[in-house]
């Protein structure tokens, strides 16, 4: 029983692509430390430092420790590779693009009609936009399969409905799955009943060959307000407003390569997949200054509350058999819902040694089996199916951000690492995230420079299919991102 419901959890079923579903709402909770290349080199540990454009996104009382408007733009170049293994067979692929990690300024202001002894000793105002998580991967996933297909997978979907509903379809249920498996005739009904089938390569012997290209980014644009008491405490606050653009776009294939299914050829069911929309957060942050070589951070962030997201989506099945092609196109799906995020809380603490030296540690909790999918209309759709799924599937997490910098005159050497927990239940899965990042900068009174560069590697698991009583083997992933970045940087 115990692995039935695992089975049942970490079902990255074959509909994602179709439908919203957990998976959806983890990907857009998930941020990553970006934006200007000093604050990637040391891991986004900046919590408790502030000073640096980044920090609005994270903490915002960061824009409080500028004495000088500022303004900064970062050109990224990003780089991913996936290796992939299923029932021993390895499968590699990679994907790189050109992107903005950042562009923004900051103004500071000295208070008005106050004397120079106030303990207001200036505030801030900043605008831009950071980038907060990258979607661009390629993966390919391919074995052979002895046991079951994707076609046994759809008649076990069908066990239970008249054949004749599916056919006719005339509610709409069955448009992006069933419908087109029908007639394509990869399934079919088991002679003498019209509620149970039977797939076209039902005990397997097929070589099964998915490829999965991804991209867009999630990037915030923020309106910050900072303010500096006395060099020792600094607040800050800022209204966020994330972009998603997430597009994705699949094909899966079956082939009977060694000629053992009878009158079965290969199949193919391509899935693309157009996520777009905005949301708006808040988020409000200290920094205490107790002694000159402390900092201490404090940062809480509410949900990001997508209040427009729209997917469109539409499949094209094909299968080969019987001597001849069968070949269907769904309609255009689209829907419009709301997510919510997960609340974040963020501690840091930081060292300044000597003058010439500093290191920086934050801590970040957030729960991401509190996100929650929202339909536009209270009569429209209760996604309570996908909301439990997120509640029994994900959990809370922490993670943490080291970094450090040693500066030489007017240059800087950092480094950092950063661990981001596993999102899932214990025995779910893994998905733990390991950063190494490191990088060198020069500054001097109006100019500064700085370059990074941020190494990623995430392990997870990947179904092609499963269902309570059809499941593959799971294909191991392993995702590593590299990710250079040059920030140039004026301060006036």
């Amino acid at each position: 029983m115990k692995n039935l419901i695992i089975i049942v959890l970490l079902s990255l079923t074959f509909l994602t692509t179709r439908a919203q579903s957990d998976v959806d709402a983890l990907r857009y909770s998930t941020t990553e430390f970006g934006g200007t290349a000093r604050y990637s080199s040391m891991a986004g540990a900046f919590g408790a430092l502030g000073g640096d454009f980044s920090t609005l996104s994270s903490n915002p009382a960061g824009i409080g420790v500028f004495k000088k408007s500022d303004f900064s733009v970062t050109p990224s170049f990003y780089f991913s590779q996936t290796n992939t293994f299923y029932n021993g067979t390895p499968g590699s692929d990679d994907k790189f693009n050109f992107n903005l990690g950042n562009a923004g300024v900051v103004f500071v202001m000295p208070p008005t009609g106050q004397s120079t002894n106030s303990i207001l000793k200036n505030f801030q105002f900043g605008f831009g936009v950071n980038r907060i998580n990258n979607f661009n991967s390629r993966t390919i996933i391919q074995g052979n399969n002895e046991k079951n297909s994707i076609s046994t997978y759809f008649a076990d979907q069908a066990y239970g409905i008249p054949s004749n509903e599916i056919e006719q379809d005339y509610d709409g249920y069955y448009t992006f799955d069933l419908k087109p498996a029908w007639w394509t005739y990869m399934i079919d009904t088991i002679p003498g009943y019209n509620d149970q089938y039977y797939g076209i390569a039902e005990n397997g012997g097929v070589f099964q060959r998915k490829e999965i290209n991804s991209w867009g980014s999630m990037n915030e644009m923020v309106f910050s307000l900072g303010a500096n008491i006395n060099d020792i405490l600094y607040l800050g606050g800022t209204l966020g407003i994330p972009f998603i653009r997430y597009f994705e776009q699949a094909m899966y294939k079956e082939q009977d390569i060694n000629g053992n299914v009878p009158d079965f050829d290969q199949l193919q069911v391509y899935d693309d997949l157009h996520t777009t929309g905005s949301g708006i957060n808040l988020k409000f942050g200290m920094i205490l200054r107790p002694l000159r070589f402390l900092r201490i951070g404090a940062a809480i962030h509410s949900p990001t509350w997508f209040n427009n997201l729209k997917d469109y989506w539409y499949s094209d099945f094909s299968n080969t058999a019987y001597g001849d092609t069968y070949d269907q196109m769904t309609p255009n799906g689209t829907y419009n819902y709301d997510l919510q995020t997960p609340w974040r809380a963020i501690g840091s603490v930081s060292l300044i040694l000597w003058k010439t030296a500093l290191i920086s540690a934050d801590y970040e909790y957030v729960d991401y089996s509190s996100a929650k999918f929202r339909s536009r209309s209270y009569y429209d759709y209760d996604f309570y199916n996908e909301n439990n799924a997120i509640n029994n599937k994900y959990t809370a997490t922490q993670n943490i951000r080291l970094g450090a910098e040693v500066r030489f005159g007017h240059f800087a050497v950092r480094g950092g690492t950063a661990f981001y927990g596993s999102p899932y239940q214990p025995g779910i899965n893994d998905a733990k995230k390991i950063y190494y990042t490191g990088g060198l900068g020069f500054r001097d009174k109006n100019f500064y420079i700085d370059l990074a560069y941020v190494r990623s590697k995430k392990d997870e698991d990947y179904y092609l299919y499963n269902s309570p009583y059809v499941a593959t083997n799971a294909a191991t992933t392993e995702l590593i991102t590299n990710n250079v970045m040059l920030t140039l940087g004026l301060r006036y």
